[in-house]
């Protein structure tokens, strides 16, 4: 798949199923098994006959129904299964109800309305085409944004990290895998050593494989895991780190507590770099959410992007001692932002109070652009917190081992001690850091409306129902 599709929401199209109203719960019940369509809800009525029966036999104790619907082919006996408290399948007859409740019908006719991804159509038509159902394409409701179904290529896939944040509209771009490195990225910098690294890659791979058992909710963690290991271990190799300066490595950049101003100045322009990518991206979201109109002057669109692309070029300048750069970078930036000032008083009422709302919002725009892009100096400065913690285990392990071999069970012990304090610490210190960054400063600007995500409805099969629960 090119990375220009990848970089976009699984598209969807907007369908209508129609089916003869004798063959519904036939085509309702491959519409479920298939998984992949959701159908459009009505207000919640009165409850069918399996809902009445499912709701009396959890009065009376019964089995919680949560995760276990199952639909059988052929229509059940309901009071069969009440009696023999078969919660799954009146679960399963329960949803199915809902579902054809909301089925508007004309004479023999039935039909319901939803979404499926559009790779999906051909497939589900031909399902439900064996049952005397047909699935339509339909053109989308005008006003209505589609769900969005964020793509998941096999088992590598970083979108909890965005869906943990909310759900994009279905216009945005979706940046699981941009962002997947930068948040491992963050991580190795603040976590740079070869032997850390290393633990944490196979604790990744014992996730991988499920091991421990009682860790196996977390399985789909194990890709940040093993990404965060990773970049640890690269970034260690810089720094020169295995379980602290052992001497093991040779320093290939820098050592942190050595040089920590230039880790300071490259956490920054690094940060810099993440966020100019993020305004690029944003700028891209607003014109495909409202058009040129809306994401020419937006402080996340393209005035924004503008604003701070300018404001870069003139930090550059000054620092190389360019005079021309930054002159042309104070340019760009004051276009971006009175681009943006245009923008925020287009919002307010006009006037004298829109000019003094303009200019505090405005304020606001050019400080959280600064604090946003100096915030990454937290990078360098946990990076500094971890390799002085392993500094100190280390000067501490070899001041006990100098005292000769009486003491070298003691150096075992409090590297192996020390070394595990400050590899659970800094680990948590860093993925809740790399989060904080990843969320409060790069998702802030690529998202500004709330998107509803694809929820199919799906309920498996039932195993074969013995010959009693049938009619």
């Amino acid at each position: 798949m090119p990375w220009p599709e990848r970089m976009t929401s699984v598209r969807m199209r907007r369908v209508a199923v129609v089916v003869p109203r004798a063959a519904l719960r036939d085509v309702l019940v491959r519409i479920a098994e298939a998984g992949c369509v959701e159908l459009d809800r009505v207000e919640e009525g009165a409850p069918g006959p399996a809902a009445l029966r499912l709701r009396r036999l959890q009065g009376r104790g019964g089995p919680e129904t949560a995760g276990r619907a199952a639909l059988a082919a052929a229509a059940p006996d309901l009071d069969r299964l009440e009696d023999r408290r078969e919660t799954s399948l009146l679960a399963g007859e329960a949803e199915l109800e809902e579902r054809a409740e909301g089925a508007v019908r004309q004479g023999e006719v039935s039909a319901l309305a939803g979404w499926c991804p559009a790779g999906e159509v051909p497939r589900v038509a031909e399902r439900l085409a064996a049952a005397g159902g047909a699935l339509l394409p339909l053109p989308a409701p005008r006003g209505t944004d589609p769900p969005t179904l964020l793509r998941t290529a096999g088992e590598v896939s970083f979108t909890p990290l965005v869906t943990t944040y909310g759900t994009p509209s279905y216009a945005d771009l979706d940046p699981s895998w941009p962002a997947g490195l930068a948040y491992v990225a963050m991580f190795g910098i603040m976590f740079g050593d070869v032997g850390h690294g290393a633990l944490l890659v196979l604790g990744a791979l014992a996730l991988r494989f499920g091991r421990p058992r009682r860790l196996a909710p977390l399985h789909r963690l194990w890709p940040f895991l093993a990404g965060a290991g990773l970049a640890a271990m690269l970034v260690g190799a810089a720094y020169g780190e295995f379980f602290g300066p052992t001497g093991v490595l040779p320093v290939l950049w820098l050592a942190p507590l050595e040089s920590p101003a230039r880790l300071l100045a490259a956490a920054v322009v690094f940060g810099a770099g993440l966020l100019a990518l993020a305004h690029a991206a944003g700028a891209v979201n607003r014109v495909r959410e409202g058009g040129w109109a809306a994401g020419l002057y937006a402080a996340s669109g393209v005035a924004g992007l503008l604003f701070y692309l300018g404001l870069a070029l003139a930090a550059a300048g000054l620092v190389l001692h360019a005079p021309s750069a930054a002159m042309g970078g104070a340019a760009f930036a004051s276009a971006g932002l009175a681009l943006v000032a245009l923008g925020l008083f287009r919002n307010t009422a006009g006037g004298g109070a829109g000019l003094a709302e303009t200019g505090v919002r405005l304020f606001d725009v050019v400080v959280r652009t600064g604090t946003n892009t100096l915030s990454f100096a937290r990078l360098a400065a946990f990076g500094l917190t971890h390799a002085a913690l392993a500094d100190l285990v280390w000067r501490g392990t070899t001041g006990l081992a100098a005292h000769g071999p009486a003491w070298w069970a003691g150096a075992a012990l409090l590297f192996a001690v020390g070394t595990a304090l400050s590899f659970g610490l800094e680990a948590l210190v860093a993925g809740v850091q790399a989060l904080r960054l990843e969320f409060y400063e790069i998702f802030s600007r690529l998202f500004e409306t709330e998107g509803r995500p694809f929820r199919p409805w799906h309920v498996p099969p039932a195993e074969p129902a013995d010959a009693f629960l049938r009619r």
